[in-house]
């Protein structure tokens, strides 16, 4: 499955509420966010290059013997070996520098065997995995950190830039379910350009993406994109998909409606049964570690958020789909259609 294709893309007008440009405040207080950077990766330091360029950064010193960076209350770390299995590195930082780290953005590169032009938006982890097992790509086997509450705001600005810009070929535009490392336990959330070495340097691509973090992050004096507010947004719909594949088609749908906020998104892999019950047995399998992974890490990234989910039908058996249902019910969290999820919100 593709993701939703847009010819070009370009950076459209914001009308976003203005104030004092943040770099030089300091705002340890209210936390750091960290971009997280892949040094060996040109997707994630084209990105890195462009966010630097349009803000005024300074270097810090090293932490952990790397490169660092500070504008505002924004941070930037390169690991020169990738960060998939560079684990809690929100506590190494506070570790190191004494700064508490609220969330953390990953550019980064995306890969997929379809070889096709591509920008993507994800959540990580790999809550569907047996918790003694060694993930393959990073994370903790059996949960997931939060997603950040960013994401679905991102994707819709990521729409609205990708209608009117021009980046001399084809570029898909997708979401992704939640996958792979690293682990930590603050919100976080990839941002990627795909999917072969042939995009991967793609500068007007970094530069889309670098100027979405930048304006996202409200490095540009503006309030950013997509803070959650505990109680300004109490009670707001959090959605939660089940089922479906890697390009997250109900993700996608759905969370392009304003006021819809996006947590997990877990494709059916994400959600293995074993063989169908007996009557009367509950039905074997991670599937529901994977579902309360996902629900106990949205709740921790939305506090005070109406968490609720929607499946894809089509994606299991009739049995597996009661299961969910029961289990969902015995958690207390709803279950609902596409149109019930956007009727939440009119």
């Amino acid at each position: 499955m593709g993701c939703a294709q847009r010819q070009g893309l370009s950076m459209l007008p914001r009308n976003r509420m203005k104030r004092e440009p943040k770099c030089g405040e300091t705002m340890e207080a209210l936390g750091v966010v960290l971009i997280a950077v892949s040094g060996g990766d040109i997707a994630s330091t084209n990105q890195a290059d462009v966010v630097r360029n349009l803000g005024t950064w300074t270097q810090r010193s090293d932490v952990e013997g790397q490169p660092s960076y500070e504008c505002g209350n924004i941070r930037m770390w390169v690991f020169p070996n990738g960060v998939l299995r560079e684990d809690n590195i929100n506590h190494r930082w506070e570790s190191v520098t004494g700064e508490v780290v609220s969330e953390v953005i990953f550019p980064s590169r995306h890969v997929a065997e379809s070889g096709r032009a591509c920008l993507t938006l994800h959540p990580i982890g790999v809550m569907q995995l047996d918790p003694q097992s060694v993930p393959p790509y990073g994370g903790k086997a059996g949960d997931a950190p939060p997603p950040s509450p960013r994401l679905a705001a991102w994707w819709r600005s990521l729409l609205e830039r990708a209608e009117e810009a021009d980046l001399g070929e084809h570029f898909d535009v997708s979401l992704e379910v939640t996958h792979h490392g690293p682990w930590l336990d603050v919100p976080c959330l990839f941002i990627e350009v795909g999917s072969t070495s042939d995009t991967w340097g793609h500068q007007g691509a970094a530069k889309l993406l670098g100027t979405l973090i930048h304006q996202g992050l409200g490095l540009d004096g503006s309030t950013g994109i997509g803070s959650w507010n505990e109680s300004k947004n109490r009670g707001e719909p959090v959605l939660i998909t089940l089922g479906g594949g890697h390009y997250a088609p109900r993700g996608n749908m759905t969370a392009s409606t304003e006021g819809i906020w996006l947590g997990h998104m877990l494709a059916t892999y994400a959600l293995p049964f074993g063989e169908p019950p007996q009557m009367g047995e509950v039905a074997e399998g991670l599937w529901r570690q994977s579902i309360d992974a996902a629900f106990a890490s949205t709740q921790k990234a939305f506090p005070g958020g109406n968490i609720v989910f929607s499946m894809d039908k089509k994606a299991f058996k009739g049995w597996q789909r009661q299961a969910i249902r029961d289990h969902l019910e015995a958690l207390g969290a709803p279950l609902l259609k596409r149109q019930g999820v956007l009727d939440l919100i009119q």
